[in-house]
């Protein structure tokens, strides 16, 4: 061969030689490529799983672990006098709205409180259970009576413990007449009024008739609206609630033959008893609301000094108040 056509001919094939070097290098480039972003992409994957798994285990209390949705159930203590619906109205709606609790216990330790606002509480809970399907049943520790025992009619089921007190099916108002005190005192009540019945209820002065049998017809008619929800709640004739409705409370064991609860057992009891109820295979995890800690010295500064000592101002505020209430 010719020495320019060899020069040629070594020029191509060096030429090729370093065409297929930089291809070589740019394909393992391109798969080093490729697999760094997979591997990037299953990072991600793997945090955002995680971080879905976190989050549907927030508000777990079970052992302090964490739970992957799978049986959770929201307790709602129910404790005190009742006064306002708002804390436990919000309850109610946060967890009726979360698809990971799988059912709701009421746990109750109360002698009702305000009409108004027990009747509300009832139903939020009807609600729930009617519109979202929610499973939710109450279990009654020491005291569910009145409007405590109303909320819990509302349920599908109720628990409480032989000894636990259960029912007191009416209304009261009770105030303080101090008009002897203000003649003691030599001071005289002064009311400007339009209207016959506009004050009546007063605790400056005796009632008379005409008032006595108004603010009557009111406890009468807030006390058939008690009876009629119970028996709607409890799925039963309210011929079979009216003569239980005399504001007497019975025990528990008293009361389940009475239809008014539905079996006798504690709070761990009637824990287990629901997460049967909805699926729950083995123990449920709780999720329920921390309750804040005050001490008694910061309960002692941050107390009304009203509330401590009768002013004017306490005597003037005793006005006739409506109470589904076991005293």
């Amino acid at each position: 061969m010719p020495p320019l056509r060899l020069l040629t001919f070594l020029r191509v094939c060096g030429a090729t030689l370093i065409t297929m070097q930089m291809q070589d290098t740019s394909q393992r480039r391109s798969f080093w490529l490729w697999l760094s972003l997979a591997g990037g992409a299953v990072v991600v994957l793997v945090g955002i799983l995680w971080g879905l798994a976190l989050w549907s285990a927030r508000g777990d209390t079970a052992n302090g672990t964490f739970s992957f949705r799978s049986n959770r159930i929201a307790v709602i203590d129910v404790t005190g006098v009742i006064l306002s619906p708002d804390e436990i109205d919000r309850q109610l709606e946060q967890y009726s709205n979360d698809s990971s609790i799988k059912a709701i216990l009421l746990h109750i330790n109360s002698p009702g409180g305000g009409a108004a606002a027990s009747q509300e509480i009832y139903h939020e809970v009807m609600h729930i259970r009617g519109q979202h399907k929610k499973y939710i049943a109450a279990s009654i520790e020491s005291v569910g009576a009145s409007g405590a025992y109303y909320i819990a009619s509302a349920t599908n089921r109720i628990y409480a413990n032989q000894a636990s007190v259960v029912g007191s099916i009416g209304v009261i108002a009770q105030w303080v007449n101090y008009g002897g005190l203000l003649q003691w005192a030599k001071l005289k009540d002064v009311t400007l009024k339009a209207g016959a019945l506009k004050d009546a209820g007063s605790p400056t002065r005796d009632m008379t008739p005409q008032e006595q049998a108004y603010l009557q017809g009111l406890i009468d008619n807030m006390h058939q609206q008690f009876i009629d929800d119970v028996a709607k709640g409890r799925k039963l004739p309210v011929t079979q609630i009216q003569p239980l409705a005399t504001g007497q409370v019975w025990t528990g064991q008293q009361a389940l033959p009475l239809h008014l609860i539905d079996n006798v057992g504690g709070f761990q009891f009637a824990l287990h008893q629901v997460a049967l109820d909805v699926g729950i295979q083995g123990e449920p995890t709780l999720v329920r609301q921390e309750k804040p800690h005050r001490s008694l010295l910061a309960d002692l500064i941050g107390a009304d000094a009203r509330s401590l000592v009768p002013t004017p101002e306490t005597l003037l505020d005793q006005a006739p108040g409506f109470y589904t209430m076991w005293r």
